[in-house]
Order: C-alpha cells, then structure tokens, then sequence
C-alpha cells in the first residue's frame, strides 16, 4: 500500500530546532529542488497495486537514501545513520523537519528500495531530471534573448522602422509563395522516408565499460573449495539425528588438500590438475550424497535449490574443462554466490579480464544516459543503431556525428550512419587509399571530444559506485549501475549552478571563488 506525500517543501516550511539554520545554499538543498519529485511519485505508486496492509516509504525517501548511498558510498546501515543525524539529509529526503529520535527505517529495507528502483524506472526518473533542467535552461535563454531583442528596439530610428515594416509588406506576398512550395517539397507523400524528420543536429559520444562486482579473482581450484562447502552445508540441513549416521564427506580432509595448494607460493601446472581433480571428487561424493537425501523425500527451499543448481552447474563446467585440458568452457561460472557474472575480456593493460556487467552509455550535450547492460559478454558495435534509434526518438532528429571507438566502426554501422546523413568519427576501414588526404584536424578535435565519455566513467567509478559493485543481487547490482548515471547528472547539475554562482560574483565584483566538490 502507497500513500501519496505533500511533496517537497520549501526550507523555509522545514521545522528546525531552535538555534538551528539550514542555508538555501546548501547541496543537498539545491538537489531536493531539482528533482522532480511528484512526476516521479506517480510512477512509484504505480508499483503498489494492493490497498490493503502496512504503508510503505516514500518514494522521496527511498529514492533519497540510494542517491545518498551511491554520492558517498555508505553501507546500508550507515546510510540510516546519516540521515538521522543530518538535518540536510532529512530535508531531501522528505521530512516536514528535523527528527533524530530513531532511525528513518530498518537499514534492511535498503535491499527492497534497490529491488523496486529498477533500471527502467531510474531511466524514467533521469530523463525527468534532465528534461527539467534543459527547460530551465532554455528559459533562462530565452529571457537574455527577449532583453537583448528589447535593447535593439530601442535603438532602432522611427524612420528606420517606418522603411522597414514597408518593406516587409513587399516581401510579405513572396514569401508567401515560397512557404507554399516549401510545404510541397517536405510533404511526406511525395516518396521520401525521411521528409518529416528535421536536418540532422548535435553529437552523440558513445562507449562501453564493465562495472566490475565485489568478488573475489576466480581460480578453478578455490571456486572448487566454494563449491564444496556449500554443498557440505546443504548436507547438513538435510539431514536429522533420526535418519542415522550422517554421509562420509571428508570435509577437514579436502579443506587440508585445499590449504596445501593454496599455501604454496609456485604452482606450476602438474600440481594445479592435481588439486582440481581432488577437489571434483570431493564435490563429486558431496553431491551424490544430496541426491541420496532428496530421494528420501527430502526438500530444500527456493533458495537452497537454486544454489544446488549453482553448484551442479559448477561441477559440470569444471569437470568439462578438467576431461578435456581446456580453460574455456561457455557461461563460465566464477562465483558461487553470483552465479549471473561472467568474466568480460577487456584487453586493458592493467585489468585484462573484469567480472561484472557490461554497459554502454552516450554522452549528450553532458547528460548521460545509459543504454545498455548486460552481465554477459557482447559486442558493443551491435548496439549502435539502437541507440541512434532512440536519439531520434527523444530529440526528433538524428544526430550530426556519432564519436565512438574504432570498434564501432564495422560495414554495417558505417552504411547504416551513411544513409541517414551521420558521420561516424574515425578512419576508414581497410588499407588507406594512395591518394587519400584525411582531414587531421577533424580527426584530433574528434578525438579529444570523445575524451568527454571517459571522464564520465572515471567519475562514475570514482565518486558514483559503479568502481566496485558491492551489491549481491542481480536486480540489485543493475539498479547501482543506474543509480550511478543518474548521480552523475545531478552532479552535473550542481556544478552548474556554482559556476554560474561564480560568475555572478565576479560580474558583481565581489571577487572569490567558490569550490565546488566533484
């Protein structure tokens, strides 16, 4: 059950204790102000459709609390702390005043807010964000248009404007005449599929990274040891005194073969296969035990059972490779706990391979939005048109350019921007033609604006969480990937509004400079 709130009030309305003084300028104050909280409500109450039982939490708390988890990187606990003891914290998170009495609710409620935040709808509430801060910017130019429009009226002649609005009056019949054969050319029968979409405008800069997960480097022999004492675990709950003598499993045997290979400093190849093959056996017995259990009648719950599935899973895979001397095996498994990551090849020079989901995100006129993700591996260029789609949906015109990577830049992507007028940065595919004069320039201001995308995920992954993903889930996990982009853009935001603070400042000569922490 959802129960509709008052929204955000003003800091004036705000209750404060006495000798308490919350200023206007504060961050999280200026935050509370951007978002808009009753759009996003209703989509938040949509979720709710039972009317009957306990109220739940606003939507202003709970998406409050992930953006301030995901700005300083709390835990769920701390996360409830700090917004008890701070008096901004509580403002932006809806409360009608100041109340550290107890804490605003169980830190474990963290886990349902991140479930029903989900990247679909934090996509919804970052394209509210952004579109309410695009319109206040245009607002904003519209009035230093009109008082610049005013000063040159005034300056114009009397005489001026008399030869002019009689010039017009000529020019008034042939222009009419010309709109007449400009409607025909655009008309949308006359055989062009692109007659209603407008000229192509902007630059969008796209590129994919992976969010690496908090686990720990996966090695054959380890996930083995992992394996085997949670299948050791799923004995121990099926069994009961009353069934006899508890299954042989050899447990202080194996954990000991696995501290001696893990102890030794060298392993050369010989003595890692050894390990593995002790380990599989070890698992091999375990799981048939199990199953021995199960016969009996035996029941594990959901949660057991898909970690028995986890395990199975893990044996075959590990047993396939073993058999056959490979290290490669499809949807490879590397964690016990997080069945759903994969490792993605990256070709880094410092992380080879990463373990998390894969993302693609573009880079508009500094908004960022992301595209796509994914847990498993994929090629990145086949997202190109997709995204090219949904620019044009959004903006009502496809772009001027697309900056991306080299990877993007196969057959099908370069003939797909080639008729629709795109221009897709990058060489040309094959050997360079012998009198081919490329356009160097273009090719440098290109490359340093597509630096625009890695500054996004370097502040991503250093200040927005998306670095190390702590979260266990995959619903959760996906909702810190999102969580992050739309931190970035309020970030983005905030910054704004302190250099035009700045700005201000020094045209009032009032000198200083505010900093502004990113």
């Amino acid at each position: 059950m959802y129960r509709y709130s008052n929204g955000q009030i003003s800091l004036a309305d705000f209750k404060q204790p006495m000798g308490m003084n919350l200023k206007e300028d504060n961050r999280w104050v200026k935050k509370a102000q951007i978002i808009p909280w009753n759009e996003i409500e209703k989509k938040y109450a949509a979720l709710f459709t039972n009317r009957k039982g306990n109220v739940a939490k606003s939507v202003h708390l709970a998406l409050g609390a992930c953006i301030i988890q995901a700005e300083y990187g709390y835990s769920d606990e701390e996360t409830a702390l700090q917004i008890q003891e701070n008096p901004y914290l509580q403002y932006f998170c809806g409360y009608p005043g100041y109340d550290d009495k107890k804490l605003p609710f169980d830190p474990s409620l963290m886990v349902y807010f991140r479930k029903r935040l989900t990247p679909e709808i934090l996509g919804s509430v970052n394209e509210m964000i952004i579109a309410k801060a695009t319109k206040s910017d245009e607002k904003d130019g519209e009035n230093e248009k009109a008082a610049e429009k005013a000063e040159e009226s005034e300056s114009v002649d009397d005489d001026d404007s008399n030869n002019s609005d009689n010039d017009n009056d000529n020019d008034n019949d042939n222009d009419s005449d010309n709109d007449k054969s400009d409607d025909s050319d655009d008309d949308p029968d006359n055989g062009s599929g692109t007659a209603n979409i407008p000229e192509n405008s902007g630059t969008m800069i796209i590129d994919a990274t992976c969010a690496p997960s908090n686990i720990r480097y996966p090695q054959d022999v380890s996930l083995l040891d992992d394996a085997r004492e949670e299948a050791e675990k799923l004995i121990d709950e099926l069994h009961s005194p009353e069934d006899g003598r508890k299954p042989r499993t050899y447990r202080k045997l194996a954990h000991k073969d696995y501290l001696k290979y893990a102890r030794c400093r060298k392993h050369n190849a010989k003595m890692t296969r050894k390990a593995i093959g002790k380990q599989l056996s070890y698992l091999r017995r375990d799981l048939d035990a199990i199953d021995k259990k199960l016969d009996l009648g035996k029941a594990l719950n959901s949660r057991q059972a898909e970690r028995l599935k986890t395990i199975r899973t893990i044996y075959d895979q590990q047993k396939y490779m073993y058999d056959r001397h490979t290290h490669t095996v499809p949807d490879r498994i590397v964690s016990v706990s997080q069945p759903f990551i994969r490792p993605i090849v990256r070709g880094k020079a410092a992380k080879p391979v990463e373990f998390g989901a894969k993302l693609d995100i573009s880079v508009v006129d500094g908004w960022t939005r992301l595209e796509y993700f994914s847990f498993d591996a994929y090629n990145e260029a086949m997202n190109l048109k997709e995204i090219t789609k949904r620019f044009l949906k959004r903006e009502g015109h496809y772009p001027s350019r697309i900056l991306a990577d080299k990877i993007y830049r196969n057959r099908e992507n370069l003939r797909y921007c080639k008729e629709r007028g795109i221009r897709l940065s990058g060489p040309a595919l094959g050997r360079p033609k012998k009198d081919e004069i490329r356009d160097k320039a273009q090719d440098y201001r290109d490359e340093c604006e597509r630096v625009e995308v890695e500054r996004r995920f370097s502040l991503a992954k250093r200040k927005c969480g998306m670095g190390l993903v702590t979260a266990k889930l995959r619903e959760t996990a996906a909702h810190v990937i999102a969580m992050s982009v739309l931190v970035l853009n309020l970030r983005k935001i905030h910054r704004a509004f302190w250099q035009l603070l700045n700005f201000l400042l020094e045209l009032l000569g009032l000198g200083g400079e505010l900093g502004v922490v990113q």
